[in-house]
């Protein structure tokens, strides 16, 4: 029966470095997401601390929402979820697609 059970890590690494356990994430009636907390919840779910469907669940999020989050980490880092700044690093990932 152990095979059937997920092993899940109780702490993974945080977008700055430090361990992240489930407890530091988030709490799940947050509202106001700036850029370290949709950081934290992408590198729970890259680390398998969660599931994406936990992550939409637990804090109300679309899939295209998480998954834009994601394509942002991937792109550009942290930097690229700032909402300010992604009309620039969007042309900036387009153009470097095109070279």
């Amino acid at each position: 029966m152990i095979e059937n059970q997920k092993i899940r890590p109780d702490k993974v690494i945080g977008p700055l470095g430090e361990p992240l356990s489930i407890d530091d994430l988030p709490p799940p009636e947050t509202k106001r997401w700036v850029v370290r907390r949709k950081a934290e919840v992408v590198a729970a779910v890259n680390g398998g601390l969660l599931t994406i469907d936990e992550v939409l669940e637990r804090y109300t999020l679309t899939l295209e929402e998480f998954a834009s989050w994601q394509r942002a980490v991937d792109r550009s880092g942290m930097q690229g979820l700032r909402v300010t700044r992604i009309q620039h690093y969007r042309d900036l990932y387009e153009r470097q697609l095109k070279y």
